[in-house]
Formats: C-alpha cells, sequence, structure tokens
C-alpha cells in the first residue's frame, strides 16, 4: 500500500479530492490535513508517508513553507488553481502537479507516474533535485502575491523591477511595491530574459522601464516609477548587460 496525505485549506476540495483518491485501491489515505501549522505539526510526530497531495496556497501561507520547516523524502503532488509555482514545486520533490479543477483521468495519470519511480530513483537532497530541474527553465507570466488576506495576480511584465531588502524579495509596478515568496536566484531562472536582467546582487530589471543609463564613472540606471532610486550595474555584468541592451 502506498500511504498518502492529502493537504488541503478547502473542506468542500478536500472531500473532492478523498473522494477521487479512494476509487486507486493502492493508496491508503492516513491524514487529510487543512493548513501548515496543521501539516508542520503531524509531520512532526509521525511517520512520513509515501505519497503527499498538496494544494499550494493555504489559509495560513504557502505549501512550501510545511517542507522548508520540516524536510521530508515523501514524493509530492501538488494541486493547485494557480500555474505560476510550477518550478519551485518541482524543487521539493514533486513528481506532479495538477491544476485545478482535478480529474479522474488526471489523478490516475499521477499515481502511475508515482508508481513508475523506483526508490533507487529518489532525490536524496535539494541539491540533487535542483540539478534535475536545472535545464527545464519555464517562464514566469504572473505572480501571486499576498495582500493582507487577499491574493491579487500581478502580470510580470507589470513589474518594473524586483529587488531584495531586509531578506525580502519585492516586486515593483507603477502603484505600488509588494513582497513576494521567491528569492532572487529563482526568478533570474523564471523570468523572461530577453525583458530581465540581474544587474547585481539586489536587483532584477525590467528593460521596458528603463528611463536612463549613465555610463560615468559607473553604470548607473534611472527607472520609471522610482525616480529617486539610481541602480548600479555590477562590474563584473556591465558587458553582459550592455550585451543584452543590444539584443
Amino acid at each position: 500500500m502506498i500511504k498518502t496525505i492529502i493537504i488541503e485549506d478547502e473542506k468542500p476540495a478536500a472531500r473532492k479530492l478523498l473522494r477521487l483518491l479512494s476509487l486507486f485501491s493502492e493508496l491508503e489515505i492516513v491524514a487529510t490535513l487543512h493548513s501548515v501549522e496543521e501539516s508542520v505539526a503531524w509531520l512532526q510526530q509521525n511517520e512520513h508517508p509515501d505519497l503527499i497531495f498538496s494544494d499550494i496556497v493555504l489559509g495560513d501561507g504557502l505549501s512550501f513553507d510545511i517542507f522548508e520547516k520540516v524536510p521530508t523524502r515523501s514524493f509530492m503532488i501538488y494541486t493547485t488553481a494557480f500555474d505560476q509555482y510550477t518550478l519551485k514545486a518541482f524543487k521539493l520533490n514533486s513528481i506532479d502537479y495538477l491544476l485545478k479543477p482535478i480529474s479522474e483521468e488526471d489523478l490516475r495519470k499521477a499515481v502511475e507516474k508515482h508508481k513508475s519511480f523506483l526508490p533507487s530513483e529518489r532525490p536524496h537532497n535539494m541539491q540533487e533535485i535542483k540539478s534535475l530541474i536545472k535545464e527545464e527553465k519555464q517562464k514566469l507570466s504572473r505572480i501571486l502575491v499576498k495582500i493582507g488576506y487577499n491574493l491579487k495576480i500581478i502580470q510580470t511584465h507589470e513589474a518594473s523591477c524586483f529587488f531584495s531588502e531586509n531578506k525580502i524579495v519585492y516586486l515593483q509596478t507603477k502603484e505600488r511595491t509588494y513582497p513576494t515568496d521567491f528569492t532572487l536566484d529563482e526568478l533570474e531562472n523564471l523570468v523572461d530574459e530577453s525583458k530581465f536582467f540581474r544587474v547585481n546582487r539586489q536587483f532584477i530589471i525590467n528593460s521596458d522601464c528603463i528611463k536612463n543609463i549613465h555610463t560615468s564613472p559607473y553604470y548607473k540606471i534611472e527607472l520609471e516609477f522610482q525616480p529617486e532610486m539610481e541602480i548600479t550595474v555590477s562590474r563584473d555584468r556591465v558587458k553582459d548587460f550592455k550585451e543584452w541592451l543590444s539584443k
């Protein structure tokens, strides 16, 4: 039997998933959990299952937070209504990623995919998992941000820049600044490199929002929507920056 848990904050969705999974005799559902807090506590107190079906956006955070607090070698199948988290999902032992609404056929394919994995194929650590997906760079078209208790979708092209401050990465638009759940390293791999460029350790900028470039004594950039800020291009990135501008 494949020991399985469900992590889903919406109880109707959890019941539907439980009903669909009950069609697979090889699965044994050992728990249904509804929040980051509850899932962390359960995983700390119980033997980890073989397989986890998890929604990504939960009432008290993202499910990624669970597995950063409690590392697991369980295989993951993520379920969500949003497609922006694909790359991050596959960094966390994920073998599949299902967009809601989930059909029985989607689940069947995901379960069969899990059964096709041999124990020897299980990644041993996060670096191994990252290396497995390094070549599969997916372009991020939109980003889900949290504003209080609400969620808002921002189109990536609306960002004038992404910047890091006090270990948080922010997305800057014409209207305002939004905190994100990404690192700059992740965003550098996710955004369209024809539009965005990592100019230094702190900033990724959008070419469409460059207002002015000063070249002496250093390359400094003024962006639309942030007139008070000049962004310096790292010396080791100037050559790549000029090549990027000319593409």
